[in-house]
C-alpha cells in the first residue's frame, strides 16, 4: 500500500517539485503521510499522492481536505495560502511513474518493515533521475540498512518527523554513510522552507537522537513506577507540569547553562558530582514486560481506558494543544 506524494512547482511561489510515499497501513490510515502531504502544502508545494492499492490515495485526499478546511475554520492552518489554494495542489495517482514525474524530493512512510522499504526505492529508484532526493521517515531503522538496496546512496537520507509533524516541527535528518553533504543541504533547507524545523546529525546512530532521548526519559519513568518510587499519574506530571513546561521553549543543555548564576562552568561544577552519584543509581534497561508491565498498563488504562473512543479523545486534546502551543511559540 505505497502512497507517494509529489509537491510540484507552484508558478505563484517558485517552488521545485518534490516527491513523497507512505503507507496507510501505519499510524491510522497513513496518519505520517497524510501529515507530511498538509506540511508541504503548507509551504506551497504541489503534492501528488500515490498509492498502490486503487482507490486509497483519493481516500487519503478526502481525509486531508476535511483536516485543511477544519485547521482554516480554527485559525490554525499553516502557510500563506487559504484552504483553497493548498487544496489546488493536490491530487492522486495509481500511476507511481506519473506521481514522480519532475518530483526532487521522494518522502517515503510505508510501516517499519526493511523488506517494504526497500521493495519502495528499487522501484522509485528505476523511475526517477539521479539528481532526486531519496528519504524516508523510518524512526527506527538505520540508514545504512533502509537504502541497501539503492544503487545511488549518495542521494539517500532519513528526514524522521515527530508524531503528529504537522504540529511537532521537529525533523531529523540523518545520513546514509554516503549521503552528499549537498543533498543534506536540499532537505534542510526544503524542511525549513515548509515551516519545519530541522536538525543535522553528523552521522547514522541507532534511534537517532530524538528517540535515544526519548528511550532515556521512558525507562527511568518506567523503573521509578516499576519500583514504586511514584505513580503513573504522578510520574507524567513530572514531565507535562515540570521538565516538559521548560522543554517546550529551551533544550536540556540550555536548563544547565542557564540553571546556575555564572552559566555552564559554573553549573558543572556546581552539579557534576551530584549528577554522576544519582545516574549511577539507575538500574538495567526495564524489559517493559510481566507484572510490572501488566500493573502499568493497568494503572494508565484506569486514568484512560483504552478503548478507540477514549483515545480519540486525548488524541484530539494533544492535537489541540499542540496547536495552542505551536502558536505560542511562533
Amino acid at each position: 500500500m505505497n502512497r507517494c506524494i509529489t509537491p510540484y512547482q507552484n508558478s505563484s511561489c517558485e517552488k521545485m517539485n518534490s516527491a513523497m510515499i507512505y503507507d496507510k497501513y501505519k499510524m491510522s490510515t497513513g496518519l505520517i503521510g497524510r501529515s507530511w502531504a498538509m506540511v508541504f502544502l503548507s509551504g506551497g508545494y504541489k503534492v501528488k499522492i500515490y498509492d498502490n492499492e486503487p482507490g486509497q490515495a483519493s481516500g487519503a485526499i478526502t481525509e486531508i481536505r476535511k483536516q485543511i478546511e477544519e485547521l482554516q475554520r480554527a485559525k490554525m492552518l499553516r502557510g500563506n495560502l487559504t484552504a483553497a489554494q493548498q487544496l489546488s495542489l493536490l491530487s492522486s495517482h495509481d500511476d507511481l511513474q506519473q506521481a514522480l514525474e519532475g518530483a526532487f524530493f521522494v518522502q517515503e512512510c510505508v510501516f517499519e518493515d526493511l523488506e517494504a522499504k526497500h521493495s519502495v526505492f528499487h522501484e522509485v529508484e528505476n523511475l526517477v533521475t539521479e539528481s532526486v532526493i531519496l528519504s524516508s521517515s523510518t524512526s527506527c531503522l538505520m540508514p545504512s540498512n533502509v537504502f541497501s538496496c539503492v544503487q545511488n546512496r549518495t542521494r539517500c537520507i532519513i528526514s524522521h518527523p515527530v508524531n503528529p509533524p504537522y504540529y511537532v516541527r521537529l525533523v531529523e535528518l540523518v545520513p546514509h554513510p554516503e549521503t552528499l553533504p549537498a543533498v543534506m543541504d536540499v532537505a534542510y533547507s526544503l524542511m525549513t522552507d515548509v515551516g519545519q524545523a530541522p536538525v543535522r546529525l553528523s552521522k547514522e546512530i541507532d534511534g537517532f537522537a530524538l528517540n535515544r532521548v526519548q528511550y532515556a526519559i521512558i525507562a527511568e519513568s518506567w523503573r521509578l513506577v516499576q519500583d514504586g518510587v511514584i505513580s503513573v499519574k504522578d510520574i507524567d506530571l513530572v514531565m507535562s507540569e515540570g521538565l516538559g513546561m521548560r522543554y517546550a521553549f529551551i533544550g536540556p543543555i540550555e536548563t544547565m547553562h542557564l540553571n546556575a548564576p555564572e552559566g555552564m562552568e559554573d553549573y558543572l561544577q556546581r552539579y557534576t558530582e551530584g549528577m554522576k552519584r544519582v545516574l549511577n543509581t539507575f538500574g538495567p534497561v526495564p524489559d517493559f514486560s510481566g507484572e510490572p508491565a501488566a500493573r502499568i498498563v493497568k494503572e494508565i488504562c484506569e486514568l484512560i481506558p483504552a478503548e478507540q473512543q477514549h483515545l480519540t479523545v486525548r488524541r484530539e486534546r494533544r492535537d489541540q494543544l499542540l496547536m495552542e502551543l505551536a502558536k505560542l511559540k511562533k
